[in-house]
C-alpha cells in the first residue's frame, strides 16, 4: 500500500489534469457549444492524448456536463454569499460583484471563464437531467433574493419569472461586456444594478402600453406562410431540445413532411437555425417600427414594443428563438447573426436615447439598457415552462413590466 502522503499526492495530481482539461474545453464550449466540442479538442487544449482525456471523461457528453455543472456550481456559490445582506437591493449588488470579479479574474489573470449555461440543452440524457437539476438548485438559490417581507407581495410565479429576468442578464453579459476594460467594470456593475432596481421610468411614468395586433407582427401570405409555419416549428423544438435534440427528422415529423421537404427549404441544418434568427429578428424589427409609428412619448412607444414582444413569446405565433443556439452556429455564420442582433439592440439604444433626451426615460446607458432589453424579451421564451399559468396577454406585466420598472417595484 502506498503511504498516505504518496496518494494524496496522486490525488492532488488527478484533480489538478482534471480542472485544466475542464478549464480547456469550458473555452472550447463557448466557442463552438456543445455541439463543436470534442474530446480530441479538449486534449490538444491541455497538451494530452484523447485517451489520456477519456480516463477523466469517457465521452463527450460527460465532459460537457462537467463543465456546465462546474459554471452552474459556481454561479451558486455567488447566489450564496450574496444572500448574507438582508437587503434585496443589497443582494443584487453583491452578486453582480462576485459576477463582474469572476470577469475580472477571467480577463486580467487567465482564470477560466465561466460556461455558456444556456447550451445544457445540448446535452443528452442522463447528462442533461443531472445538469437540469443543478440549475435549478442555483435558480432556487437566487430567487432566494426576492424573499423579504417588503416584498410579500410578490407571488411565487412573479418571483420566479423576476429571477429568470436577473440570471439571462448575468448569462447574457458574456456576449457585450468585450466591449469594457476591465478597469470599467464597477462602473457598468453599478448601471447594471440601477437599471434592475428602477428600471427605465422617468419621473411620473406608468407601465399602461398601447396594444399592437400580434397578426400584425406575424403576418405572412402565400408561400411565406408555409415557410413561417416551418420556421416556427423548428424553433419550438431547437429552443426545447437544443441545437442537436432538434434533428431534421424531428423537424419534419412534427409537421408531417417529408426531408426532401425540409432540404426543399433549408440547404443545411445550420442554414435553417440562420433563417430561424432572421424569422426572429424580423418580428422584433417590426415590433420596434410600429412601436414608433405610436402616438406619445419614447417610453410608451418603448412600453408597447416590449410588450408586443412578450405577448408575442406566449401566443400562437411564438416564441422566438432563443440566443443560445448562436453557440451551435460555425463561428463566421455566428457573428453574422450577432451582428444583426446587435443592430436590433442598437435600435432599442436609440428609442432610450431619445427618450432620454425628451425626459420620458430615465438617464440610463443606452446601451447596457438596450442589451439587457434584449436579454429580458430573448428569455420570455421560457415563460410558459416556468409560471405555466400565465396567459399570453398577462405576460407583458409578468416580464416586461419588471424590466422597464425595476425588479423590486410592483
Amino acid at each position: 500500500m502506498a503511504p498516505r502522503g504518496a496518494a494524496a499526492r496522486s490525488t492532488d495530481r488527478f484533480e489538478r489534469k482534471r480542472e485544466a482539461i475542464l478549464d480547456g474545453a469550458t473555452r472550447i464550449l463557448n466557442r463552438k457549444g456543445v455541439k463543436g466540442l470534442t474530446l480530441g479538442d479538449a486534449a490538444s487544449a491541455v497538451d494530452l492524448s484523447t485517451t489520456s482525456v477519456t480516463y477523466y471523461f469517457k465521452r463527450k457528453d460527460d465532459l460537457a456536463a462537467a463543465v456546465i455543472a462546474r459554471g452552474i456550481e459556481a454561479y451558486h456559490d455567488m447566489a450564496e454569499s450574496a444572500l448574507d445582506s438582508p437587503v434585496p437591493s443589497e443582494r443584487l449588488h453583491a452578486l453582480l460583484t462576485l459576477y463582474f470579479e469572476r470577469v475580472r479574474q477571467t480577463v486580467v489573470e487567465g482564470a477560466a471563464p465561466l460556461p455558456v449555461i444556456s447550451d445544457m440543452r445540448a446535452l443528452n440524457e442522463p447528462r442533461r437531467e443531472e445538469v437540469a437539476q443543478a440549475y435549478g438548485r442555483l435558480f432556487r438559490k437566487v430567487r432566494q433574493i426576492f424573499d423579504a417581507p417588503e416584498l410579500a407581495w410578490m407571488t411565487r410565479g412573479r418571483r420566479t419569472a423576476r429571477t429568470r429576468i436577473l440570471l439571462e442578464q448575468i448569462f447574457w453579459a458574456h456576449n457585450w461586456l468585450p466591449k469594457y476594460d476591465p478597469e470599467d467594470y464597477p462602473r457598468v456593475r453599478d448601471r447594471m444594478h440601477h437599471i434592475l432596481v428602477h428600471g427605465f421610468a422617468g419621473p411620473g411614468a406608468t407601465w399602461s402600453p398601447a396594444p399592437i395586433p400580434m397578426e400584425e407582427l406575424a403576418a405572412r401570405e402565400g408561400p411565406e406562410l408555409a415557410r413561417e409555419t416551418f420556421l416556427l416549428a423548428a424553433t419550438r423544438l431547437i429552443n426545447k431540445r437544443g441545437y442537436r435534440g432538434a434533428s431534421v427528422d424531428k423537424i419534419s415529423a412534427e409537421l408531417n413532411v417529408t426531408k426532401g421537404s425540409f432540404y426543399h427549404h433549408n440547404d443545411a441544418k445550420d442554414d435553417l437555425v440562420v433563417a430561424c434568427f432572421e424569422r426572429t429578428f424580423e418580428v422584433m424589427r417590426k415590433a420596434q417600427r410600429l412601436a414608433q409609428e405610436l402616438p406619445g412619448a419614447q417610453w410608451d412607444r418603448l412600453c408597447a414594443c416590449a410588450a408586443a414582444l412578450a405577448e408575442f413569446q406566449l401566443s400562437d405565433h411564438g416564441p422566438l428563438l432563443r440566443t443560445s443556439a448562436l453557440t451551435a452556429l460555425p463561428e463566421k455564420m455566428r457573428r453574422v447573426t450577432v451582428e444583426h442582433a446587435n443592430r436590433v439592440s442598437d435600435r432599442f439604444a436609440s428609442m432610450i436615447s431619445d427618450g432620454i433626451a425628451e425626459g420620458s426615460i430615465s438617464p440610463v446607458d443606452p446601451f447596457i439598457a438596450a442589451q439587457m432589453l434584449n436579454a429580458t424579451l430573448n428569455a420570455c421564451a421560457d415563460l410558459g415552462a416556468l409560471v405555466p399559468d400565465v396567459r399570453p396577454k398577462a405576460a407583458p406585466a409578468v416580464f416586461a413590466k419588471p424590466m422597464m420598472m425595476g425588479l423590486f417595484e410592483r
